[in-house]
């Protein structure tokens, strides 16, 4: 499974969720000393009840933002700063693909080019959960929304305080392929033009037709460091491999470089997104 939550083998078994279990419970206790429900508390802290309990349960890491307006509206002296401190963001993530999460959170420049689903920065809940349920074997309720909380959590990069430049290049096919049905695939066309609205975000789309296409090799990633080192990712079935040798680096920049004068332009491709969400 992309974006490395798939959880079928022992190596991809997400860590131990006790630390959200414990924060999700601590949040609890304060909500109902503060007399309000879940449905209550979703409009102070600007979330969905959903997400408020699954946050409780512990099955969602919780957003800065979320942190800091239910620990103003839910006056917990300091307890939800604090106990957030010692969240893990691992639960949800396959073991291989820990690493390159965790470099993500502090890179300057992130490249993705995708070929087989959406890249999970772009997904919305319930195209990642049409993704998730068409694999085998399919998870258990608890793993998939561990799955899914993980994958959604990472979008926080996007609008993070300290701005990343972000590149995405995608096949236009899978769009196309309606993973989940029509209202899913309209939804994620809208939260994609919303991205590609984004200052720090440039989306282009590999159009159907493309003779000439540097991509074959299948979907890679690049990331640049804050010391202005270079790393790439590359995914398959079963696994996740790092790449920091400098002649597999200048291969994929290459091959990434080519891309980019192959796909659309950003502004072609926010037409042809806008046309595609015309015809649904």
């Amino acid at each position: 499974m992309t974006d490395g939550t798939d959880d079928s083998a022992d190596s991809n078994e997400p860590e131990s969720s006790d630390s959200l279990r414990a924060f999700g419970a601590v949040v609890k206790a304060f909500r109902k000393r503060a007399g309000l429900t879940q449905e209550e508390l979703a409009p102070l802290v600007r979330y969905a009840p959903h997400t408020v309990a699954s946050i409780e349960q512990g099955r969602r890491f919780p957003p800065r933002d979320f942190v800091e307006r239910a620990e103003v509206e839910l006056d917990a002296f300091d307890a939800l700063r604090e106990a957030a401190k010692h969240l893990s963001r691992n639960p949800g993530l396959a073991a291989w693909f820990r690493q390159w999460a965790k470099l993500e959170e502090t890179a300057i420049s992130l490249y993705t080019y995708e070929c087989r689903v959406i890249p999970g920065l772009l997904q919305t809940e319930a195209y990642a959960r049409a993704v998730m349920m068409s694999v085998p074997p399919l998870p258990s309720e608890e793993r998939l929304e561990q799955r899914i909380a993980a994958r959604l959590d990472r979008q926080a990069l996007l609008r993070r305080t300290e701005p990343i430049a972000v590149s995405f290049i995608f096949e236009q096919a899978l769009l196309e392929r309606r993973t989940g049905g029509v209202e899913i695939t309209k939804q994620l066309i809208d939260n994609t033009l919303v991205c590609a609205e984004l200052f720090n975000v440039q989306l282009q789309i590999m159009p159907l037709t493309q003779p000439d296409h540097a991509g074959f090799d299948g979907p890679m990633r690049l990331l640049e460091t804050p010391d202005h080192q270079w790393l790439g990712y590359s995914e398959g079935q079963q696994y996740g491999q790092l790449i920091s040798g400098p002649k597999e680096l200048s291969l994929m920049q290459q091959r990434y470089a080519r891309l980019r004068t192959q796909a659309l332009t950003p502004e072609d491709s926010v037409s042809l997104l806008r046309r595609m969400r015309g015809s649904l």
